[in-house]
């Protein structure tokens, strides 16, 4: 009774002991089905990140530079020059005659006339000694105007053979030997005469007394030994500069320039470029010019200093860069530009440049930079020619290898959020 009633009369039975395996295979196919598709997601994922991850780390690699374009120099280049101030004429006033000093006429600071006398010189011995020759040359022409005498009284008798010949050659050469004692004796005396007119001391220009070394009663040696005095001409001041080799294809004769003295501020004195010394000094690679001012005020003063102020126009267009973008190298000066490679990828180039002027925060680039170059501001000491740069804008964003900055956004975005 009890087996024909459990098995044909209870089938449901059966059926809720086989549910729960089924149901449990299910939950497990299920449950692995996820955990591999978790698992697949995740390493995508992460494969992803890895990805952005490694192209943010390329994009970084290069150095972040920024860069601005070179401002054009101006088409004259003004350059300020220290300047020798000297006189036009400048001459130190010797004696040609020993002596005394008898008196002097004109003191330091004394503006005289070409020709004014200027000191005596007392020389009894010079005066003695023109006595002398003035009695030689009185006897000498005595003696030759007797021997002229003799000579033509002998030529007379010699044609009627009064005399001898022998006798008329003798007093025709004695006629022409005191003859030339005669010129002999005028030439000692003219000698002595002009060192006569040396005891005078006159003024050889117009100009002004800048020096008295001697005094009344001081004793007088010819020669360059003592100096009398110093005579200059202000009329016309010499201005001697220095110009640096760059410049001295621009300076040329009848070029106007622009004169200031310390002792004169504010206030503009203008010369006339006269002449240069056509050669550059090998020593300090400058060339000497002159500038001649007009200084018949009396305003300006020998042996000042004078700034020299030139204009020249610019051979060829400069360009002005800041001081901070040099890169010093051993092999010379460089400046970093950006550029592209054959890749695409923006780059720096170390380009030579020759410097003009220098003013402590910007420089003049003489040649080397085009205008249309991109300069690198501030660049690395580390940065080489070739590499590959990020330039940095203004507004903050950058710019890696010609990307934009809103890719480089997006990257990081997703970079950090895989993180």
């Amino acid at each position: 009774m009890s087996n024909v009633s459990n098995s044909p009369s209870n089938p449901a039975g059966s059926q809720h002991k086989s549910a729960p395996p089924r149901f449990a295979l299910i939950a497990v196919v299920i449950a692995v089905a996820a955990l591999v598709v978790l698992g697949v997601v995740g390493i995508l994922r992460r494969s992803h990140n890895d990805t952005v991850l490694a192209e943010r780390t390329d994009e970084l690699a290069p150095p972040t530079v920024s860069v601005a374009t070179a401002k054009l120099g101006a088409p004259t280049t003004e350059f300020v020059l220290p300047g020798n101030v000297t006189a036009f004429t400048d001459a130190p006033i010797y004696a040609r005659t020993d002596g005394y000093l008898l008196h002097w006429y004109y003191d330091i600071g004394a503006r005289v006339k070409k020709g004014a006398l200027l000191a005596e010189i007392a020389a009894p011995e010079l005066d003695q000694e023109v006595r002398q020759a003035e009695s030689q040359l009185a006897s000498a022409e005595a003696t030759a105007n007797n021997a002229q005498t003799q000579a033509k009284r002998y030529s007379d008798l010699v044609t009627s053979e009064a005399v001898s010949q022998q006798d008329t050659d003798t007093f025709v050469n004695q006629a022409a030997s005191t003859a030339a004692a005669v010129k002999s004796a005028q030439a000692n005396l003219q000698r002595l005469k002009e060192l006569q007119s040396f005891e005078k001391i006159y003024a050889p220009f117009d100009g002004v007394i800048t020096g008295r070394t001697v005094d009344t009663g001081q004793l007088i040696n010819a020669g360059a030994s003592t100096q009398l005095f110093h005579m200059q001409s202000l009329q016309t001041l010499r201005v001697y500069t220095n110009v640096p080799q760059i410049y001295s294809p621009t300076v040329k004769p009848g070029m106007k320039i622009n004169l200031t003295f310390p002792e004169h501020p504010g206030k503009t004195f203008v010369g006339t470029l006269v002449r240069t010394s056509d050669a550059i000094d090998p020593v300090s690679r400058t060339l000497l010019v002159e500038v001649d001012v007009d200084n018949g005020s009396g305003e300006l003063l020998p042996g000042s200093m004078a700034q020299v102020h030139f204009k020249t126009p610019t051979a060829e267009p400069s360009l002005i860069v800041p001081f901070s973008s040099l890169i010093f190298r051993s092999e010379g000066m460089r400046v970093g530009t950006v550029g592209k490679d054959n890749k695409g990828n923006t780059v720096a180039h170390l380009v030579p440049i020759v410097m003009g002027e220098d003013d402590g925060a910007t420089v003049q680039v003489v040649t080397g930079l085009k205008p249309t170059d991109q300069i690198i501001q501030d660049p690395p000491d580390s940065l080489v020619d070739g590499e590959r740069v990020t330039i940095v804008h203004p507004t903050g964003g950058s710019r890696p290898g010609g990307n934009g900055s809103q890719g480089n956004g997006k990257a990081s975005d997703e970079a950090e959020g895989g993180m």
